[in-house]
């Protein structure tokens, strides 16, 4: 018997059944689906952490503080128990390669400019080198210098979108702001650049970092130990060797906080081992999610066995009748593997259309998540309904092909 009448006698068979095929192709239509939006997920997953990283610049280190020395005895120098601002100055200054160094404190104040007030305005104090290190352009004005972090000068530079809130089609350089009770004057406006990693860098005010630890952040030891801060990011030249830079860092900060290489309270990562760590646990994210999606092909092609086997005792007589007319053990077994494979295929395809849909609206409307789906996880679903259909389908088919031809024409 040819292959394509085998096909068109396996397809009518699932078309006399259409809701009970349906109902069959279900549990591989949830499995394919399943699959193609839960690795869709991992992989938006994967690419949001990885724009979140790059976005912050090119060739940068992170110095981290652990805190690992707070308390008495733990050591001299301005820098015990953590890092402090002095310690990106002495980077900056003393460390070859090293392009730009910036320090942030992060405050959330309410912002007035006239009469027009801005509650929860996120206000971000850093050192002069953030342009460089976080690709910042300046539209109008300047970025603050050295000298006005030294100062302490109380000036402020508005993100693109807060320099609209606040005044309109009015040029804001030389205007005033007050940010919570403190007056700044306004000597610069950043270009436009957009939400990135969940950042909104347009609706953001900068300001001196000194000013931020004076006037909104101060802290009782500062006098004594430094201002404290988390994160020093540090830009290196393109050129520059990444891992002698880390081992000057190191050997500095372990001079200036008095501690040793096996005690350290700081840490230096790169971008590159950031996006490392955080690809591990997607990874493992997503495997997990590929076991569950896997479960649910197997549930499907359980499903795929099961009616097959009550085809085979429904068609009996068919089988029969068949095998009297010249049909050889291997005819019967290919019809009912081929039908056994349609189902698997059909109920693929249905489930691709579902997934790559699944994952479109999943999208759309979270906005905290994205997906991308991509080519070999539609591959892969599909090619794993058919394996299943395949692999379930064969023991019907087989017992098919197995039957007596005088006790099946004899069934009723």
């Amino acid at each position: 018997m040819k292959v394509s009448e085998t096909m068109r006698i396996a397809w009518e068979a699932i078309l006399k059944n259409k809701i009970r095929s349906f109902l069959t192709m279900l549990g591989i239509i949830i499995g394919v689906a399943a699959v193609i939006i839960m690795v869709a997920i991992s992989a938006g997953t994967e690419a949001a952490i990885q724009e979140q990283i790059t976005s912050l610049g090119s060739n940068l280190l992170f110095v981290q503080s652990s805190f690992s020395r707070i308390g008495p005895g733990g050591g001299g120098g301005g820098g015990s128990g953590g890092l402090v601002y002095d310690d990106s100055t002495a980077i900056e200054e003393e460390i070859d390669g090293v392009a730009a160094v910036v320090v942030e404190q992060n405050s959330s104040q309410t912002v007035k400019a006239g009469t027009v007030q801005l509650d929860e305005v996120a206000i971000v104090g850093s050192s002069p080198g953030l342009p460089s290190v976080r690709d910042l352009e300046i539209a109008e004005g300047r970025y603050f210098n050295e000298t006005d972090v030294k100062r302490k000068q109380k000036v402020a530079v508005l993100g693109y979108t807060l320099a609209q809130e606040l005044f309109g089609d009015t040029n804001p350089i030389g205007q005033y702001v007050t940010v919570g009770s403190t007056k700044l004057a306004v000597i610069g406006v950043m270009a436009e650049k957009g939400s990135v990693g969940g950042t909104d860098f347009d609706s953001r005010l900068y300001m001196p970092i000194t000013v931020v630890f004076q006037k909104f952040t101060p802290s009782q030891f500062a006098r004594i130990i430094g201002d404290r801060v988390f994160m020093i990011t540090v830009e290196t030249e393109s050129e520059a060797d990444t891992d002698n830079i880390i081992t000057q860092i190191n050997l500095l900060l372990v001079k200036r906080h008095e501690v040793t290489l096996d005690t350290t309270d700081f840490s230096v990562t790169t971008q590159d081992d950031i996006i490392d760590t955080r690809e591990s646990t997607t990874a493992a994210f997503r495997n997990l999610l590929a076991w569950v999606a896997g479960v649910s092909l197997i549930v499907g092609g359980i499903g795929i066995m099961n009616i097959m086997l009550v085809s085979v005792t429904e068609r009996t007589r068919e089988i029969g009748i068949r095998q009297s007319v010249g049909a050889t053990p291997d005819d019967i077994r290919l019809q009912f593997l081929i039908e056994a494979l349609l189902l698997s295929i059909v109920g693929g395809l249905i489930g691709i259309i579902v997934g790559v849909g699944g994952s479109y609206l999943f999208s759309t409307f979270s906005e905290d998540m994205r997906t991308v789906v991509s080519v070999s996880s539609i591959l892969l679903a599909f090619g794993s309904a058919a394996a299943v259909g395949a692999f379930f389908g064969y023991y019907p088919a087989n017992q098919a092909a197995k039957l007596d031809p005088i006790e099946a024409l004899r069934y009723e």
